[in-house]
């Protein structure tokens, strides 16, 4: 419990104590402006070809804040897209610092598209700056590390690549106060651990290894084991505990919901459930994280929002 507490506080250290805007975005966003309306467009596309999940909650939410949580989605996904995929460092430096500037400057050329929808989202709904910059050091930070010793480490590195996003959205969606920061922390968690999990496999092939070893070694799991994709009953019960902690973190978040601005519940309640359905997924094919990707279909999606909505109309 103490150790809990401890990789909280520290992420709520992390987070500081960032002024609740006190003035609404201005809108539309669209109006008169064709390029902007292109960047949200951009926005849109990649959002839809990465992730099937956030691109079915956001749709939940009204069409402004709807594309400006897909804005930011594309920044995350571009800034990703530099560590996995542009191999010399001297380029991925430089491309990180280009969107560092992007973020400390709130401006960007019409010709990146995801940059102006961006820069455009980050000042119309004044969005804190430190959150976007956590958010790029956190990212990097899968440049230099690949093993976490112990959940607190990791905790941090979920912050970094996810908790951020949630408390950025948390402007894009409206919310109450300070108050609902440490459930923003919480959900963010909860998803990255979720990606985690599900991706073991993939990202072992890639050279990473997320899993803190000090749990690994607790339940008898070597590297080697990963590495040959051993389902074994050590593995199933070591996923079991990974399972049941980021469930009480998707518990632990959901009071948060009800200091969102009404017309968000419903999408960042989508999110949670969503996620926690490939947890699902991945107790029904045996903890096999190693030879498939766990997912919940989009018929599954479907099924859960009655559910949801009503659970939702009781905040």
């Amino acid at each position: 419990m103490q150790a809990h507490a401890n990789w909280e506080s520290q992420l709520l250290s992390l987070a500081g104590h960032i002024p609740h805007p006190t003035t609404h975005p201005f809108f539309s966003y669209w109006a008169g402006d064709a390029s902007l309306r292109n960047a949200y467009k951009e926005a849109e596309v990649i959002t839809a070809a990465h992730s099937k999940s956030f691109h079915f909650a956001s749709g939940l939410l009204p069409e402004e804040k709807r594309s400006a949580v897909r804005a930011l989605y594309a920044f995350c996904r571009t800034v990703d897209d530099i560590v996995d995929e542009v191999e010399l460092k001297k380029d991925r430096e430089f491309e990180l610092d280009y969107w560092r500037n992007i973020v400390e400057t709130a401006s960007a050329s019409t010709d990146d598209r995801v940059a102006a929808a961006w820069a455009d989202t980050l000042v119309r709904y004044h969005i804190p700056r430190h959150y976007a910059l956590q958010l790029i050091d956190g990212v990097a930070r899968d440049i230099s590390q690949t093993r976490y010793q112990t959940f607190a480490d990791l905790a941090t590195y979920c912050y970094g690549v996810a908790s951020t996003v949630g408390l950025m959205s948390m402007y894009i969606i409206g919310f109450k106060g300070h108050e609902a920061v440490p459930y923003a922390i919480k959900l963010g968690v909860a998803l990255q651990m979720t990606n985690i999990l599900r991706d073991v496999g993939e990202d072992y092939r890639n050279g990473r290894l997320y899993l803190p070893r000090e749990e690994l070694a607790t339940y008898g799991i070597r590297e080697e084991d990963i590495a040959a994709g051993r389902v074994t009953d050590n593995w199933r019960q070591f996923m079991k505990f990974q399972i049941e902690r980021t469930r009480h973190l998707y518990e632990a978040s959901w009071s948060g919901v009800k200091l969102l601005e009404r017309e968000g519940q419903l999408a960042i309640g989508a999110a949670s459930v969503f996620y926690q359905g490939i947890l699902e997924d991945i107790e029904k094919h045996d903890y096999d994280v190693f030879s498939r990707r766990a997912s919940l279909s989009t018929v599954g999606k479907i099924a859960k929002l009655p559910a949801l909505w009503m659970k939702i109309r009781t905040l």
